[in-house]
């Protein structure tokens, strides 16, 4: 019996040996081996690419964490389809549709203090005063939907105004315009002489959408829509549209990377709010870590020098100086720097996320109508 022993442990022993490089390969990691990349969703393109310098590239260097980015449209159904199936941990949003996503319980709930570094001497709420904290987001960066033409295209005299990207006799041409009602319909309006602070009331009525469709049936046959923010400044340096709205910041990328013959019409400029958030099931910690770093003064200022969006922070804008490849001064081309060259309009989140629905079924009955 105890030579039986002895043989078999022996065995058991040589089997083990040969056999152990395969229960390493096949046992399962765990720990920090088992965890994945953290996932942040932005929104690809000029933006994405200034994000990589001034905060995704820097994080990663400092945290030493994997990170990986993925670009989505900016759409909260693009979220609702996406966020749950692909793990994001943290998605760039605007503040209306972070608003609505919220409500919806789509949303983690952010101890904003908690996670925003101080700056001494200030209240974190001064700091980012006028913008406001909303339960699911913290705000990064402010934005403008804006109108822009093709320089070349009109030797003589320019468009100045909203109501020229509605005038195809002055000004012929085809129109990049994103396929939404956001900021179409104020746009229509304003071309029409109604006043800023009136905008938001009278779009919350039928007589006010009918205006505003009305005024876009003067250019639906000349309309190419677009949903990738990039498409509109290729656009407009293809020559295939001669006017085009879309994002501040990447119509000043066409121009300053490409020598783009881009013109920004600074009227009727609608100043948004970018702000971070945190979706259900997401790792929290990971976003928590992330939100901290990205939130810091310092970040969003180098953010601001590659990509003209204001930061949301006061003591963020003071440290803006010069563009760190072409030396140009970026504080100028800021939306909230460009106030006084035109009419403007503060985006009303809480009218965004209220109408949504409203706004979105008023504008695919508008598209399925057949012209008179």
């Amino acid at each position: 019996m105890q030579r039986f022993r002895k043989t078999h442990l022996q065995t058991l022993f040589v089997i083990t040996i040969f056999l152990m490089p395969y229960f390493i390969v096949l046992q399962p990691v765990t720990g920090a081996e088992a965890k994945e990349a953290m996932k942040i969703a932005s929104w690809g393109g000029a933006y994405e690419a200034a994000q990589q310098r001034a905060l995704f590239t820097p994080y990663r260097e400092k945290s030493d964490k994997t990170v990986e980015i993925l670009a989505y449209n900016g759409s909260l159904a693009e979220m609702i389809t996406r966020a749950e199936k692909e793990g994001w941990d943290v998605v760039d949003m605007l503040e209306d549709q972070a608003i609505a996503a919220c409500k919806q319980g789509l949303l983690q709930l952010l101890d904003h203090r908690s996670i925003l570094a101080h700056q001494p001497g200030r209240d974190i709420a001064d700091d980012f005063a006028p913008l406001r904290f909303t339960p699911c987001a913290i705000p990064q960066n402010v934005y403008a939907k804006v109108l822009a033409y093709d320089d070349s295209a009109f030797p003589g005299i320019k468009p100045s105004k909203v109501g020229d990207f509605f005038d195809l006799d002055r000004f012929p041409g085809k129109r990049a315009v994103e396929k939404s009602p956001d900021g179409l319909l104020e746009w229509a309006l304003l071309a029409e002489g109604v006043p800023q602070r009136q905008i938001y009331d009278l779009l919350s009525t039928n007589r006010g959408l009918w205006i505003a469709f009305r005024k876009l049936d003067k250019i639906r046959d000349e309309i190419i829509w677009w949903e990738d923010p990039a498409a509109p400044a290729v656009l407009l340096e293809s020559g295939e549209v001669t006017m085009a709205s879309g994002y501040n910041g990447r119509f000043f990328s066409a121009v300053q990377e490409r020598k783009a013959p881009v013109v920004i019409l600074w009227d009727g400029q609608l100043i948004g709010i970018d702000v971070w958030a945190v979706p259900k099931g997401a790792d929290t910690e990971s976003a928590r870590d992330f939100l901290r770093f990205a939130t810091q003064a310092k970040r969003m200022a180098d953010l601001a020098e590659l990509i003209p969006y204001g930061p949301a922070r006061s003591s963020a804008l003071e440290q803006i100086g010069l563009h760190p490849d072409s030396a140009i001064p970026m504080r100028e081309y800021l939306p909230n720097a460009r106030l006084s060259s035109g009419r403007y309009l503060i985006r009303d989140s809480d009218w965004y996320a209220n109408t949504q629905s409203l706004r979105t079924r008023r504008f695919r009955e508008w598209l399925a109508q057949k012209k008179e």
